[in-house]
């Protein structure tokens, strides 16, 4: 026990005086007896007990009195378990990623901990509030309750390691008290080691009851026809998920709809629709019970243009090329490497090295910079060429080199169906098509998986592949006299896939958040800027002239997903689409460990309840003011009632 003024504990020499009042009262008197009063000698003895029992009790009672009353101005207190945490700061971390948009037993996850904090946060109580998308520092409840009500749900994904990270940037005397609210969907455990051993953390995680969830995790064009496109749909179900109906939609106009059953067994369901080969720009919805985020797929396709290609070579050798690269959809040309006009490269969607014995230095520099603008790059090996001029160019866009060949014979056995190349050529795997084969060959090492391979497991087509562009690096020579790959069933869809661009040809939808590069054709001036916007929402992105072409990057904009416009001032340039990361579609990713060696707790309530439990002095003053007034009735009730 503790006293806030313990100098007044002298006043405990006070109670000499009720001892010394006491001692006169019980001083001794000499005795004599008379004749005529002999009767009332036993009743006299009698008597004089009682009086010193009850001026015992007395004595008792006012010096107990008097000790509580002093002890009370003293005012004694307990100290607190954790007193020493008394002046933490307090920040709490609040999770709105689209799974908190999961449904608990009170309503939405995410509301029904804003409405927690609105109601039993103390007004006085100072905290910061970070969120994934938003922070408010040094603040009180008051001051923020109108942007909590209105806190949006947001598309960056819950990242404990990097809200900590912004916490401990924050420099500070004081020690913390972090809370952490999360349903801890897709998080992993070691996120939580970024806490310091000082910090006091405690842990909310509200679970869902409905867990069972559909999404619309991708589209894509399965088959390029004449005059239409196959766009295939996924869909993954998470729980126990029947049946699906499902919307197609251009320009927020019904185009075509469906239903979708999952089998029990089968958590991924593939949709197709065909839709005219003309400008899309819509999107794809489901109706389910479960969250609402992946519900609907933002997509454009843009009305398709001939792509550009160049192959430099010998135009004997690069003749099977023409037959591939037709006039109806590609603007296909053959250069000598002599007479090769360096000023068209840029301009080119693809560029095929064929069989080439050196590669000048010019035509290298002009090959990177293309292959950084978007560009894909295919090289085919001369049977004579020389390493020493080539695998320095091939290093300049990763690990890659042509080592010394093989002579004999070599069959092309296995196909990486994985590979984005081959993603929409066959519906199922296959492992009965009329194998290639080559006679002389370069051994190709390479850090990334390989396209095509060979009976013995090496690489016949591999690629090097950036956010833009790939470049494909055959291992061997495919002219008639040392392979007959052109003969091959394989020829056509490898090499017409080689040239497109997905950006141009295929379909555009970006996630939001991940910082993808973006390629647009446009010539602009120096004072021009691309601009993004749709009806409810615009935004300048990072761009990059180059040349011909703008590279843009959208950092974490837009805050919506939906169907936009690159716009040139009031001139549109292209459409594209953005969406919601998947990452948190399965709410039965649920990992509790990441709160292991901290206090779980139940509410917000709750903590602020431990915390003023475990941090406030247990005052006793008043304990001691109650005894006082006890002491002193029970000496009124002593004076009357003893005798």
């Amino acid at each position: 026990m503790q006293f806030k003024h313990p100098e007044i504990l002298y006043f405990l020499f006070l109670l000499v005086i009720p001892i010394v009042v006491h001692l006169f009262q019980l001083r001794r008197f000499k005795k004599e007896y008379f004749t005529n009063v002999q009767f009332l000698k036993e009743l006299s003895l009698q008597t004089r007990k009682s009086s010193t029992i009850k001026k015992w009790l007395l004595l008792f009672t006012r010096l107990l009195l008097l000790a509580c009353l002093i002890l009370a101005f003293a005012q004694p207190f307990f100290t607190a378990k954790e007193s020493s945490k008394a002046m933490n700061e307090m920040y709490i971390i609040l999770d709105n990623s689209y799974s908190m948009q999961a449904k608990g037993k009170k309503g939405e996850l995410l509301k029904r901990a804003v409405q927690d904090l609105l109601e039993h946060t103390p007004e006085t109580q100072n905290f910061s509030l970070i969120t994934n998308s938003e922070s408010f520092w040094n603040t009180d409840i008051k001051s923020i309750q109108k942007e909590l009500q209105d806190l949006k749900y947001s598309a960056t994904p819950f990242r404990l390691d990097n809200l900590i990270a912004k916490i401990n940037a924050r420099k500070s005397g004081f020690n913390k008290d972090i809370v952490v609210i999360t349903d801890a969907v897709g998080v992993e455990a070691n996120e939580s080691k970024s806490f310091k051993k000082e910090d006091n953390v405690y842990f909310i995680i509200p679970e869902a009851e409905q867990k069972n969830n559909a999404a619309i995790d991708s589209v894509y064009i399965q088959q390029n026809l004449d005059s239409f496109y196959e766009i295939a749909i996924k869909l993954s179900a998470n729980g126990e998920i029947p049946t699906v109906p499902i919307a197609l939609y251009n320009q927020n106009k019904l185009t075509a709809k469906t239903v979708v059953n999952f089998d029990s067994d089968i958590n991924t369901q593939l949709v197709k629709f065909t839709i005219p080969k003309e400008d899309f720009h819509g999107h794809v919805s489901i109706s389910d019970k479960g969250l609402e985020y992946d519900n609907t797929y933002f997509f454009s396709i843009s009305k398709p243009s001939k792509t550009n290609v160049i192959s430099v070579g010998e135009s004997e050798k690069s003749n099977f090329l023409s037959r591939i690269y037709t006039n109806d959809e590609f603007a296909y040309t053959n250069f000598p490497l002599a007479n090769l006009d360096y000023n068209l490269l840029e301009k080119q969607d693809a560029i095929v090295l064929n069989e080439l014995k050196d590669i000048p230095q010019a035509l290298q520099t002009t090959l990177k910079s293309f292959v950084g603008k978007g560009g894909n790059l295919i090289v085919i090996p001369s049977q004579e060429a020389n390493l020493n001029s080539w695998n320095p160019f091939l290093a300049q866009f990763g690990a890659i080199q042509w080592q010394s060949g093989n002579n004999g014979d070599k069959k092309v056995t296995k196909i990486n169906f994985n590979h984005p190349l081959f993603q929409s050529v066959f519906e199922k795997k296959i492992d009965n098509f009329q194998y290639p084969s080559t006679k002389n060959n370069f051994n190709v090492s390479s850090a990334t998986p390989s396209i095509l391979v060979y009976d013995d497991q090496s690489a016949f087509l591999t690629a090097v592949s950036n956010p833009l562009s790939s470049v494909y690096v055959f291992a061997a020579a495919i002219n008639k006299s040392n392979s007959n790959f052109q003969n091959s069933p394989l020829i056509v869809p490898t090499f017409y896939n080689m040239a497109q661009n997905s950006q141009k040809t295929g379909v555009v939808a970006i996630t939001i958040g991940e910082n993808q590069p973006f390629v647009v054709d446009a010539l602009l001036s120096k004072d021009e800027i691309l601009t993004v916007k749709n009806a409810k929402e615009r935004f300048i992105p990072v761009q990059q002239l180059l040349n011909t072409k703008v590279k843009m990057n959208f950092a974490k904009n837009p805050t919506e997903a939906g169907n936009f416009g690159i716009f040139n001032g009031t001139n549109p340039i292209q459409n594209i689409s953005f969406n919601y990361t998947r990452t948190e579609s399965d709410l039965n990713l649920i990992n509790t460990d990441i709160a292991a060696g901290f206090k779980e707790i139940e509410d917000i309530e709750s903590v602020f309840n431990t915390i003023q439990t475990d941090r406030t002095d247990t005052q006793i003053w008043k304990w001691f003011v109650l005894l006082t007034l006890l002491f002193l009735v029970i000496e009124l009730l002593i004076q009357k009632f003893v005798k």
